[in-house]
């Protein structure tokens, strides 16, 4: 095994929002071999959902360096350096097509390269769309991570299915899991209903849900409840959220025991009686800490909800049965297939299944040790989608990364290595504040035209 895969590891990051960039830096650390010394560079690909700085403080996740990029500043940064010290590893944490055009991307830079570094991408939560569409354009990494059993299976099956080479899925966990087991009622007890930038989408949904909260609220008035927010209002996260709760709640008068709050979701759950959400990964979260938890049924179970992935899991239920004081119990098959609670640990102090959880990357830090050991015999990046096999398609997608057919960038694609000047910077601020703009303010006033 070589020094750096067991004494230091220099590892490169790229996301392109907050819940990526905190699933791909907690994943780059749990990747690591035990032991080893891990310098993290972190990079924020440029665009709608670039986290602002209060949402990567509440991400709670520290890097050794942390700058935004565009793609193409990106492949100037890691490419090899004979006067700097390489990267072992680069963790993609992007949406589908950005995978895609960055794999490309690296293909062409070390095209000339004596060695490169592992490259590893994956999923931040729940995987209830767009499967075989998201899991192709992820394909051409050393390491497609699976975060369960069940989506091991399921991406292999989609890879094999069209010929594709299957070798790089790998099952791991979320990497996010973990904290304080649940052992018992807090004082107050603390019911939350964890939102979800885009689920459910329509106005209608949203206030639905929202005034049965109120009256959860009501109906307990010894019970606290929390409404947990992703972001404020002009901030973006992994999902566009056009009607935030909190405008939502502005025409309302909440009970003195309900209140908004924000803050990282595991300092939440340390609080937490009952966890409600639609279908958020928060749920398989608080799964892990054995904290009673609820998927919705109110809006019927969907797959437009993602709340049809908690299908067998016991955890299925309305709100007329909460307020009637039931608490789901999980089926503890469905939980295990999912990598949370492992070994179906009992609650208790001493009982988090944490030993386990850690063992879920084993296979994962074997892999890149092996691959390691290999880099100056690691071949070159081969993505499933190619300017032969999908003509019509990929170089789309490359272009929106200012990236030719070929990978190389395009000419006019942002200089790498130069920080922008003061009227770049306040322009694409601009831009960006318009872009939101439109999607919160807009585009609902013209969806409300349409449907008069």
């Amino acid at each position: 095994m070589p020094a750096s895969a067991t004494k230091s590891l220099r590892v490169a990051v790229l996301a392109d929002s907050d819940t990526r960039w905190k699933w791909g830096a907690l994943t780059a650390q749990r990747l690591a071999p035990a032991g080893a010394a891990v310098r993290l560079d972190g990079y924020l690909l440029r665009g709608r959902a670039t986290p602002t700085p209060r949402q990567l403080t509440e991400v709670g996740v520290r890097a050794d360096s942390l700058r935004e990029v565009s793609a193409a500043e990106f492949l100037r940064a890691v490419r090899e350096d004979p006067a700097a010290e390489p990267y072992d590893l680069l963790v993609l944490a992007l949406v589908g097509g950005g995978v895609q055009a960055v794999l490309h991307g690296l293909r062409h830079t070390w095209q000339d390269a004596a060695r490169r570094p592992v490259v590893v991408t994956g999923y931040v939560g729940v995987v209830y769309e767009k499967l075989t569409d998201g899991l192709l354009l992820r394909h051409g990494a050393d390491l497609v991570l699976a975060n369960s059993r069940q989506d091991a299976e399921r991406f292999r099956a989609v890879y094999e299915g069209v010929g594709a080479d299957a070798a790089a899925v790998t099952e791991v966990a979320l990497p996010f899991l973990g904290g304080v087991p649940y052992t018992g009622a807090h004082e107050p007890y603390t019911v939350v209903f964890a939102a979800q930038p885009s689920v459910p989408e329509s106005r209608r949904d949203r206030a639905y849900l929202l005034e049965r909260l109120i009256r959860h609220a009501r109906l307990h008035p010894g019970r606290e409840v929390l409404l947990k927010l992703r972001s404020k209002p002009g901030e973006h996260t992994t999902h566009i959220e056009e009607l935030p709760y909190q405008k939502l709640a502005r025409k309302l008068t909440l009970p003195p025991n309900l209140r908004l709050v924000y803050g990282h979701m595991g300092e939440v759950l340390d609080r937490t009686d009952l966890l409600v959400t639609v279908s958020s990964t928060a749920a398989l979260e608080a799964l892990h800490r054995r904290v009673p938890t609820a998927v919705l049924t109110d809006l019927g179970v969907r797959e437009t909800l993602g709340n049809h992935h908690f299908t067998g899991s016991g955890c299925l239920a309305s709100w007329d049965q909460l307020d009637a004081g039931h608490r789901p119990v999980p089926e503890e098959d469905w939980v295990a297939r999912q990598g949370v609670a492992p070994g179906g640990a009992p609650a208790g102090p001493d009982a988090s299944g944490e030993d386990s959880y850690a063992g879920a990357f084993d296979e994962a830090r074997e892999k890149i040790a092996g691959l390691l050991g290999e880099r100056g015999a690691l071949p070159p990046l081969a993505p499933y989608y190619t300017p032969a096999t999908a003509p019509g398609y990929l170089p789309g997608l490359l272009a929106r990364h200012h990236l030719g057919p070929d990978g190389a960038p395009l000419p006019g694609a942002p200089a790498a290595g130069r920080e922008p000047g003061a009227v770049r910077r306040t322009v694409r601020r601009a831009a960006r504040g318009a872009y939101r703009h439109g999607v919160q303010r807009v585009a609902p006033v013209i969806r409300r035209m349409g449907e008069l």
